[in-house]
Formats: C-alpha cells, sequence, structure tokens
C-alpha cells in the first residue's frame, strides 16, 4: 500500500508528467529535423551532386547471386556509407539547433536574472539577493569610513 502512495505522490508531483512532456516533444522535434533534413537539406544536396542519393550509396563487398529462377540465394554484403552520412548530417542538425535554443534560453535567463534591467520581470530570490549585496556594500563603506 505504501509503494502505491509513494508512486502516485511521485506521478502527481510532477516529475513523471515532466518527463513524459519531454519526451513527448523531443519525439515530436525528432520528426520535424527528420523531415528537415530529408526534404530540405538533403534535395539541394543531392542536386549539386548531379542527381546523387546519399541514402544509396554504398560500397559493395558482396554482390548478391541469384539462382536461374531469379531468387536470391546469397545476400549482397555492403557498407552502406550514404546512410552513416545523412545520420550525421542529421545529428549535426539536431546539435546546432539544440544549441541556439539553449544560447537563446540562456540570454533570456541572465536578463531576467539582472536587477538592474527593468525590461525582463527579476526573479523575486534574484531582487532579494540583489538588494542584500547593495545593503552590505553600503555597510562595508559605512565601516571603512570610521
Amino acid at each position: 500500500m505504501k509503494f502505491l502512495k509513494e508512486f502516485k505522490e511521485f506521478a502527481v508531483k510532477g516529475n513523471m508528467m515532466d518527463m513524459a512532456i519531454g519526451i513527448i516533444i523531443g519525439a515530436a522535434f525528432n520528426k520535424v529535423i527528420d523531415v528537415l533534413v530529408k526534404k530540405i537539406f538533403m534535395p539541394p544536396l543531392t542536386l549539386m551532386t548531379d542527381g546523387l542519393n546519399f541514402q544509396d550509396q554504398k560500397y559493395v563487398m558482396r554482390d548478391a547471386v541469384t539462382n536461374a529462377e531469379g531468387q536470391i540465394t546469397v545476400e549482397e554484403v555492403a557498407i552502406e556509407y550514404g546512410v552513416l552520412f545523412e545520420t550525421f548530417l542529421d545529428f549535426v542538425i539536431v546539435g546546432l539547433t539544440v544549441f541556439l535554443v539553449v544560447k537563446a534560453m540562456n540570454r533570456l535567463r541572465s536578463k531576467a536574472q539582472d536587477p538592474k534591467n527593468e525590461v525582463v520581470a527579476t526573479p523575486k530570490d534574484i531582487e532579494l539577493l540583489s538588494k542584500l549585496t547593495d545593503l552590505m556594500e553600503e555597510q562595508n563603506a559605512l565601516l571603512k569610513g570610521k
């Protein structure tokens, strides 16, 4: 019974919900990046390389063998480096996108934490710490003056 109560508290407090939201947004973000790479970036690259489709690029180590009826008796063995290139491009785009989002969030956070910036509302804890720091500096100046 205690286990179920603890699980209910865990799920209701938001930990599980935050994780679920992150996973759902991550999956949707993955779909966006997949479309961005396959439908936006790869076609111009294919055009620049004279119709070369990167997914089809491979180094064949052993050709497939077929019998008289056309059935494959021995599978082809190949290194598909085109898929690796496309996956690497996906990774670079995801990394760059995440970097830009984090950079923008950090910029907004630093503006929000600056108590002298009146454009963005400063959180109360930062504002109180700033006032405390100002009072301590004022007190130190008075003590040095004596």
